[in-house]
């Protein structure tokens, strides 16, 4: 089974990177002030260094400027290819903070305030406070004035997200929020916004974990 699901992440990985090759890779280079050369376009997601070649569409991610490199993830590669191909032409921000939770009422339950999504996260990063702090700076979070541990991050240079975290209590559980533009379905579908706080989520606890060890 497990082999079997992984396998068809990859898939889908492999179809995108075809659909990619499919678009005007002059006009995302224009759309969102991509860095390009004759091979690849460059775009940090999460202050990570990524890059998809022009000739194959497939994405890779390196901390070294590109002397080494390695396979972006699922819910990275998905989430680079659904704003560089599907975003909308015309999509900008509102400068307005709204929690991700909010567009589930439009399209459907998975991010829903006390979805079992926010309730694992928040479980997760109980009593840890401090490394989740840690984690948050090491990813160019800025600090926010909002519950035990709160930052605005980088999702895309063009695309911040804020996490807001309060640790549990007597008589409350841990609660994470997630806050995003207004507009942020004007970039991304719904589903990708998933992938996307997903692949979040996982480098703040890897983030976490190195730190803690």
């Amino acid at each position: 089974m497990g082999t079997e699901l992984i396998s068809n992440y990859e898939k889908m990985k492999n179809e995108m990177a075809g659909a990619f090759l499919k678009y005007d890779q002059e006009a995302m280079i224009r759309k969102f002030d991509l860095k390009y050369d004759e091979a690849y376009l460059y775009l940090d997601l999460l202050s990570r260094a990524h890059r998809i070649s022009r000739k194959t569409g497939q994405v890779t991610w390196s901390e070294d400027s590109f002397q080494t490199e390695n396979p972006a993830d699922y819910n990275a590669a998905m989430t680079i290819y659904d704003v560089l191909c599907y975003s909308r032409k015309d999509c900008r921000l509102a400068h307005e903070w709204v929690n991700t939770a909010s567009f589930s009422s439009i399209q459907g339950g998975t991010l829903a305030k006390g979805s079992d999504f926010f309730q694992t996260a928040g479980r997760q990063f109980d009593g840890r406070t401090a490394a989740l702090s840690r984690a948050c700076e090491s990813l160019g979070g800025e600090k926010r004035e909002k519950g035990d541990a709160a930052y605005e991050l980088e999702l895309f240079p063009f695309l911040p997200v804020i996490l807001c975290f309060w640790d549990s209590d007597e008589e409350f559980p841990a609660t994470l929020q997630l806050l995003a533009d207004k507009n942020i379905l004007d970039y991304m579908h719904y589903e990708t916004l998933m992938f996307a706080l997903s692949y979040l989520l996982e480098r703040l606890k890897s983030e976490m974990d190195a730190s803690e060890t």
